[in-house]
């Protein structure tokens, strides 16, 4: 079974504010960038995360482009509340998925 906020469940959350940004013709380049690093970050720690686990190796050390993801997508959605307050509710969920998951 898997577990809720699942590396699989936050990929597929991810896919979805892609999703709802692309049909958001008006989103600034600034936002759309931010949320393109984020994305990026998560993935990366996703991928480092799972070959740790496939080694049986846990640092528990996170490098500082990664460390405070939560945080950063917090700031991330009220930016985008101010300017596209349809989207806010998936970007909350990906900020409380990241915090549940300990990112």
């Amino acid at each position: 079974m898997q577990e809720p906020n699942s590396p699989s469940d936050l990929k597929a959350h991810l896919e979805n504010v892609h999703a709802d940004v692309a049909a958001t013709n008006d989103v600034n380049p600034e936002l759309r960038t931010l949320l393109t690093q984020l994305d990026g970050d998560i993935h990366s720690l996703l991928q480092r995360r799972a070959a740790e686990t496939g080694a049986g190796v846990q640092t528990g050390e996170e490098p500082s482009h990664t460390y405070g993801l939560a945080e950063r997508a917090q700031e991330i959605t009220a930016r985008f509340a101010a300017e596209h307050p349809r989207l806010e509710p998936t970007l909350r969920q990906l900020s409380t998925m990241l915090s549940n998951m300990g990112i």
